[in-house]
């Protein structure tokens, strides 16, 4: 992992240009080496914004050499210092807020590491924060989907998350296994006594209780990988259906080319949408045909290949054509909805087994954004679930598996099976949940959350 005793920095805003731009420092020398960048002469006082100017030695543009003994003010920016312990890494914490140049915001950092900081790696701010106990893992990893959300709905389940609600819900299970396993102990450090401090019946009672609260947080896990994760949709069907403006219709914007001539979609266009609280990521595929083109061919063996892995396929079809049995066959998958396409034309055809809209104008879109909430059993998702994260379940589901084989083991040969066998699977699952929060993690699982975080964060 990396040294936690380095003073550290990075741009901690999106690559770009934008009104503002953030340089953030942390660690032992932060404040020292933030005060020779800039032209305020005293120290920064704690949690107070100083409005001052970068002052630097002459940059390649700037004016001058990189050597030169002169500075030149850069920009304005404002300074906000964070003492340790109170900031967001537990590190001394220094924030730079420039304007959003890109050759300014690197000009700092580049200053910066030649007074002794060094450059951030992705998440480091964050493992820091985690490493110095300002948050645990679970919050931690809370900050990467909370920055990565693509709905209301994922924002709200991460945020819940960074406050610590699943932290809460563990900790109070962990708190009563804890308690069980204690005296389950001390019935076994005491065996000459005679001493049982938990009996068989209250036992059992004890490790069903147990089971039933994280089988509740278990109840939500699916529905909650699905707001964290989303789906994927695949839009297909033959030539000239309207495939690609019922993308369009869904995604509301025009990121599909439309036109008359059949073939006109080649290969997989995608875009990621918000239907009803869920990440949904749309596939519009080419039209399945038999032809002789390529390159076209390529596109059928992609849309067919799109099919098969999605959660849903939206297979289209003109209800102002006539049908041919046969073009329902295209389409083999389980889950998927047939879409009856351009409902503002007379109808050649009616089927209740389809969904009947108009790309063109809008009709009938709502009720397919139902249809396919239900086509994916993700209704109601008004309720932000507990577990979202596929690591927190699989843990979850760890502990459960323990538990369960620990009131076997309680009720065995009529409860007088030692509580040593007992206590082994008690602690399974006791090691399971620790590892949600992090408590046990490895350095490997720690380097692996922190990599998927951008640099600056």
């Amino acid at each position: 992992m990396f040294s936690t005793t380095d003073t550290i920095i990075a741009i901690a805003t999106p690559p770009g240009r934008g009104g503002i731009g953030v340089v953030r420092l942390s660690g032992p020398d932060a404040h020292a080496v933030a005060r020779r960048l800039i032209a305020h002469d005293a120290p920064l006082e704690p949690r107070h914004a100083t409005f001052t100017l970068v002052r630097l030695p002459p940059l390649r543009g700037f004016g001058g050499t990189r050597n030169a003994d002169t500075t030149n003010d850069i920009d304005q920016v404002v300074a906000l210092y964070f003492p340790a312990p109170a900031s967001y890494t537990g590190d001394d914490v220094v924030e730079l807020s420039a304007h959003g140049s890109p050759v300014v915001l690197r000009a700092i950092v580049a200053a910066a590491i030649d007074r002794g900081a060094r450059l951030a790696e992705p998440g480091e701010f964050t493992l820091r924060a985690f490493l110095n106990g300002r948050i645990d893992l679970t919050q931690a990893e809370a900050v990467a989907d909370l920055i990565d959300a693509a709905t209301p709905l994922q924002a709200r389940a991460a945020f819940d998350q960074l406050q610590g609600t699943l932290t809460r819900a563990i900790g109070e299970i962990d708190a009563a296994l804890f308690d069980l396993i204690a005296r389950l102990e001390a019935s076994v450090d005491f065996p000459e006594e005679g001493y049982h401090f938990v009996e068989a019946g209250e036992l059992a009672a004890a490790i069903d209780r147990l089971i039933a609260r994280l089988g509740a947080l278990l109840v939500g896990a699916r529905r909650g990988r699905l707001v964290r994760e989303g789906l994927q949709i695949a839009i297909a069907g033959k030539p000239n259906v309207g495939k690609s403006s019922v993308f369009n219709a869904l995604a509301g914007a025009s990121r599909a080319i439309v036109a008359d001539a059949p073939g006109t979609t080649r290969d997989l266009v995608t875009e990621v949408v918000d239907l009803d609280g869920l990440r949904v990521t749309l596939i519009d595929t080419a039209g399945l045909r038999e032809t002789g083109d390529e390159v076209e061919a390529q596109g059928v063996d992609r849309a067919r290949q799109a099919q098969m892995v999605s959660d849903l396929t939206l297979f289209i079809v003109d209800r102002s054509q006539s049908l041919d049995p046969e073009d329902l066959l295209q389409s083999t998958d389980n889950k998927r909805l047939i879409v009856a396409n351009k409902a503002d034309l007379p109808p050649a055809w009616r089927r209740d087994d389809t969904v009947e809209i108009s790309a063109k104008t809008g009709e009938g879109l709502d009720a397919l954004r139902t249809r396919i909430a239900q086509a994916l059993d993700a209704e109601p998702l008004a309720d932000r679930p507990e577990l979202t994260n596929v690591r927190h379940i699989a843990l979850v589901q760890r502990a459960y598996d323990a538990l369960g084989r620990a009131r076997a083991a309680s009720l065995a040969d009529g409860g007088s099976l030692s509580e040593e066998f007992v206590l082994a699977d008690l602690q399974d699952a006791r090691a399971a949940l620790e590892e949600i929060a992090g408590r046990r993690a490895p350095d490997d699982l720690l380097a692996h959350i922190f990599a998927r975080f951008c640099v600056g964060k």
